[in-house]
């Protein structure tokens, strides 16, 4: 059994589920498999964007991010729902709970997939075995595929899983990149955008060998010290650890939402900024932080798009004051144009009991005379399961999701 367990190096896996939300939807309604199957944002209004789509819709040219408008032209039997998100999250704890029996060594990186590293697995079998067997517990409990890339490294693991769908286990190895890797496309390696891809092609990097080859002194120049990092990468090099704690890191908290029409009513816009702000703050007090930066990002009718932050001198958390700094930005920098769509994230994020020990006397003073009042509404809350002091004017009825889904369960999973 060693033999397939390097002593020095690590066995990696991806575990990448296929096409989770519209497998989710299946295996609530069996009626739904083997049809042409689309999650959308919002299927009654423009601002449907197609999340994720089954393969038979696939098999037809739909794909994520496409307008729903054009995905019904390409595929008029498509059946279109909306996401359900509570639904998905508890297949994603379950689908964390299975690979964290194999493994203490598990980092989820989104809602459908993460790393696992089982190096020190040797006694559950090979690689392979422990793949096939992760790979049919999902399937048996869950009903839900996913494919698997086994690899030396997070990076190939990464390609590796991409490599067949659905229900694949590929195994790459660094030997095998010469003939596995490099006659790819550059534009379907992990890490390189369409931008980025675009700068490549320029200075004719077609394919990831062309990459692995290329000259480190011409790729720093031209895509700074990415250019070197993405190299070494497909060289098949990437020392990063599978890091169960990495879950809880992030650099910003944020939100946005397209509006049903493109609009200049600035009661409308007002609305929105309040509901988006409120979504911040809870989720910033979710995860115990505050924020000494605020960003608003404004999508106007013709899709210009123009993000603004301003540093504060203090940190802030209470949707009062996230909503007072997003509606300046607003006031600064809208230029009056229809808008599309508003995005408010609060960046420079630091711990709640880091930020406690940085507030200046003032604001302790300001803070102290409200705490009182903070700590009778957590306790009503907590007695009556709501706030009931929670401000009337800010209603939410919107249902449209916004964009901060994918991560939303890591809150979950970092409480476990």
């Amino acid at each position: 059994m060693s033999k397939y367990y390097p002593k020095k190096g690590r066995v990696i896996f991806h575990v990448d589920m296929n096409s989770f939300y519209a497998s989710v939807e299946m295996t609530r309604n069996p009626e739904l498999k083997g049809k042409p199957l689309a999650i959308a944002g919002n299927p009654e209004e423009r601002k449907g964007i197609v999340v994720t789509s089954s393969y038979e819709a696939r098999a037809k040219g739909v794909k994520t991010t496409m307008p729903l408008w054009e995905a019904r032209r390409l595929c008029p039997e498509l059946i279109v729902m909306r996401p359900n998100f509570e639904h998905y999250r508890e297949a994603s704890r379950e689908i964390f709970s299975i690979l964290s029996d194999i493994t203490p060594y598990v980092q989820p990186v989104s809602i459908d997939e993460g790393y696992m590293d089982i190096t020190e697995c040797e006694d559950q079998g090979t690689p392979l075995e422990i793949a096939e067997r992760i790979q049919q517990t999902i399937l048996d409990r869950l009903e839900l595929p996913c494919s698997i890339g086994i690899a030396p490294n997070k990076f190939l693991a990464k390609m590796a899983s991409d490599m067949k769908k659905p229900m694949g286990i590929t195994v790459l190895r660094k030997r095998d990149i010469s003939h596995k890797l490099w006659p790819m496309e550059i534009g379907e390696m992990y890490g390189v955008g369409q931008k980025t891809a675009e700068k490549l092609q320029s200075i004719e990097i077609r394919k990831i060998g062309d990459l692995a080859k290329a000259d480190v002194m011409q790729l720093k120049s031209l895509l700074g010290i990415n250019g070197e990092r993405l190299r070494n990468r497909a060289n098949g090099e990437d020392n990063r650890p599978v890091d169960p704690d990495a879950v809880s890191e992030f650099k910003s908290i944020g939100n946005s939402q397209t509006l049903p029409h493109d609009t200049t009513d600035e009661q409308e816009i007002q609305r929105l900024i309040r509901r988006l702000s409120q979504k911040v703050a809870d989720r910033m007090d979710r995860k115990e932080v505050y924020a000494r930066n605020l960003q608003i990002m404004i999508r106007y009718h013709d899709r210009k798009t123009i993000t603004r932050s301003k540093q504060l001198h203090d940190y802030i958390h209470q949707v009062d004051d996230i909503y007072e700094y997003a509606m300046r930005l607003l006031e600064e920098h809208w230029n009056q144009d229809p808008i599309r769509l508003l995005g408010v994230t609060a960046q420079d994020l630091t711990e709640k009991q880091d930020a406690a020990m940085q507030l200046n006397l003032f604001t302790y003073e300001e803070e102290a005379k409200h705490e009182k009042l903070y700590s009778t509404i957590d306790q009503l809350t907590e007695k009556y399961g709501s706030n009931p002091f929670k401000k009337l004017k800010t209603p939410n009825n919107s249902k449209a999701p916004t964009t901060s889904f994918q991560k939303d369960f890591l809150d979950d999973y970092r409480k476990k």
